[in-house]
């Protein structure tokens, strides 16, 4: 076993991987055991879909699972008949259909909000639109008790943090853990006041900790997903001028402008998963109990599936089998509220601001370990 793992032992820093992972993961692909993150790497899209579609060879329900360590046990953290009866609670809201009924209004008139409230020809797109939208949204798809977006927002931004160190090796915060107690506070507060999801989760049997855990978890997915798809998208068509005229002549192309930047730039970019018994994976041994991360960033640009992966199309015409949302048991729940307020963003920034450009002195580009996405976006129009 040592041997084979010194045979697809790849040298990798944690530093690497969060700033720019994207050629070092086209070096391991399909699979390599990276020490940095003591188990091993998969990069591959097939591969990326085996482990993520057979939990019961590669689960979750590990005490390792840095998620589950900051918020406690989820759907996220959970497989088989457990995972179930977190998850069934949430998931008819998040369907397509129910979706569009329930939030559409809610999303146009909060952007509108957002954008009108644009002034000056200058703003960090990130922390004007991006992330207040995805955390009025949150707040709204759960039911939770009246207050602040930027409240909300400042919760998960500490949660994440701490998440992503746990990630690297690193203890939780206590930032993290801080954060999370009033986010528990607010949420249990809001379990016996009317209809709202939350409420429903914990008539559905889920005691109070547990839709407070989940509760996080779909914070997670609500802001981390829809903050990044916006920025990522807003990015890449800025950068790509061509890209950008091609959509702003046609904006039909712009939910494919979107997939191929989830492709590219996966907000979530890696999801971890535990061997649950010895197992073959293209050709070396992983023992039971090693981790085993997938890279949805590093599936994303297999040129198996991807030719020339590291180019912006948005025309590429199988964009959306990139695994941005995950795959099997796990995949998003929310994915298609995030596709529906990216779309509701991106078009309104595209056609309400004039000239929209980036701001040479205050952009950034995407990083993190495990959630890719610029720290700022500051970009220009003519007011």
């Amino acid at each position: 076993m040592l041997a084979v793992r010194r045979l697809g032992c790849m040298t990798l820093t944690l530093e690497e991987l969060e700033q720019d992972p994207h050629a070092a993961l086209a070096r391991i692909r399909p699979v390599a055991w990276v020490e940095a993150l003591g188990g091993w790497v998969v990069a591959g899209r097939e591969l990326a879909m085996q482990v993520m579609r057979d939990p019961a060879t590669f689960t979750v329900d590990d005490p390792r699972f840095s998620t589950a360590q900051v918020v406690g046990p989820s759907m996220l953290s959970l497989d088989d008949s457990a995972h179930a009866l977190h998850r069934e609670p949430f998931e008819h809201p998040f369907g397509l259909a129910q979706t569009r009924a329930r939030f559409n209004a809610f999303v146009e008139a909060e952007t509108d909000r957002l954008m009108s409230a644009l002034d000056g020809g200058s703003a960090d797109i990130r922390r004007t639109v991006a992330g207040p939208l995805s955390a009025a949204v949150v707040a709204y798809s759960l039911g939770l008790p009246s207050t602040e977006a930027a409240t909300v927002l400042k919760w998960y931004e500490a949660i994440s943090a701490s998440v992503s160190g746990v990630s690297a090796g690193r203890p939780v915060t206590a930032e993290g853990a801080a954060a999370f107690a009033k986010l528990s506070a607010h949420v249990a507060s809001g379990i016996n006041s009317g209809d709202s999801l939350i409420g429903e989760a914990s008539l559905a049997g889920l005691g109070t900790d547990e839709v407070v855990a989940n509760a996080a978890v779909l914070m997670f997915g609500g802001i981390e997903t829809t903050e990044g798809m916006i920025t990522n998208a807003l990015l890449h068509l800025l950068t790509n001028r061509d890209q950008l005229d091609l959509v702003l002549a046609d904006l039909d192309l712009l939910p494919n402008a979107i997939e191929e930047s989830l492709r590219l730039e996966p907000a979530a970019a890696v999801v971890d998963r535990y061997a649950t018994r010895d197992v073959s994976l293209a050709g070396v041994e992983v023992s039971g109990g090693d981790l085993v991360t997938v890279s949805l960033a590093g599936a994303n640009r297999d040129p198996a599936v991807f030719p020339d992966p590291d180019r912006y199309d948005v025309r590429r015409s199988n964009a959306r089998r990139h695994l941005a949302f995950a795959s099997g048991p796990h995949i998003c729940l929310g994915m298609h509220l995030a596709r529906l307020e990216a779309v509701t963003a991106l078009t309104a920034l595209l056609t309400r601001l004039p000239d929209l450009r980036l701001d040479p002195a205050g952009s950034h580009p995407p990083r993190g370990l495990v959630f890719r996405k610029p720290s700022a976006l500051h970009v220009l129009w003519t007011s």
